[in-house]
């Protein structure tokens, strides 16, 4: 995890502590079911923020016997479990605290309560949403904000501002909710904008459930290294051919390449050797990242045995 995804997570944890229990208070002081739901919603992220920093912490873990490769892809299980952990529990109990606010509405007492918690959350949330969106932007750079998010392996940068984003749509929509209830002495609003609530975190779950799982699922690297990468390797006098080119992605900082090159057939077997060592350090050397390299080629045999 990067220090500035790192800075954001941590960020987001605080504040939502700080707002879950605000907004709990708030909730049982005035019986507002949108002030409840957006409890829940805070108190959801706070766990899922823990989730985030734990798997980046298993990800780390050393390979061993079981896993020769390493934990990397911890990092994306978490961020699955955090993707139902919202759906499950914020989007759910948001959606039925609302339904059963319409079923028996009952009128908020002391709205004041909830207008002062939603400002002071608001306020809050902004903080937090400005370092989560400060490290999005890092590794935004040139492109576009869905390409940013297709193109990102490390998960905790785009799921803070995520959740941020829906934190944020959500205070709003619970101060509309209030508003409304209260102006037009009509609780249903309440129980509309709890649901509400609970849709927009539906929407935000199954984005990052999409997500996690194509991660999971395994994705090379972009277009763009792998364009670099091929410049390096064919710009070698001694490479006639890329065969297979494979890149596999076991973590925002780990991936594995393999390529099965032809040599030229002047190239002895101890020669072609020091070719691959000579583009594994100049690939190594520019993508750090690429932890993991197989060359494979064909002509080593057939070579070896015209040349004994």
């Amino acid at each position: 995890m990067k220090s500035e995804s790192r800075t954001a997570v941590i960020a987001a944890i605080a504040g939502n502590l700080a707002i879950a229990a605000t907004k709990f208070v708030a909730a049982a002081m005035t019986g507002s079911s949108a002030m409840l739901s957006e409890a829940i919603h805070s108190l959801v992220d706070t766990g899922n923020g823990g989730l985030l920093l734990l798997g980046a912490r298993f990800s780390r873990k050393p390979p061993d016997e079981s896993h020769p490769f390493g934990y990397s892809t911890e990092i994306y299980f978490w961020l699955l479990v955090v993707a139902i952990l919202i759906f499950a529990l914020g989007g759910g109990m948001s959606v039925y605290e609302g339904v059963t606010h319409l079923a028996k509405p009952h009128h908020i007492e002391n709205p004041i309560w909830n207008y002062a918690v939603l400002s002071i959350a608001i306020i809050f949330e902004s903080a937090s949403f400005f370092f989560a969106f400060k490290a999005f932007r890092a590794e935004k750079g040139k492109q576009s904000v869905v390409q940013t998010i297709r193109a990102s392996k490390d998960p905790t940068t785009f799921t803070v501002l995520f959740e941020d984003t829906a934190a944020l749509l959500g205070l709003l929509v619970a101060l509309a909710g209030v508003f409304l209830a209260e102006h037009f002495n009509e609780p249903h609003f309440d129980g509309v904008a709890s649901i509400v609530i609970g849709v927009i975190l539906g929407v935000v779950a199954a984005v990052l459930a999409y997500e996690s799982r194509s991660l999971l699922i395994g994705e090379g690297v972009s277009p763009e290294i792998m364009a670099k990468i091929r410049a390096i390797v064919t710009s070698d006098p001694a490479v006639s051919e890329i065969k297979q080119f494979l890149t596999l992605h076991f973590g925002p900082t780990d991936v594995l390449l393999t390529m099965n090159l032809r040599f030229q057939k002047e190239f002895t077997a101890s020669e072609v050797a020091e070719v691959i060592a000579r583009l594994e350090g100049k690939i190594r050397e520019q993508f750090p990242e690429i932890n993991h390299i197989f060359i494979e080629t064909e002509s080593l045999r057939q070579v070896s045995e015209a040349r004994p």
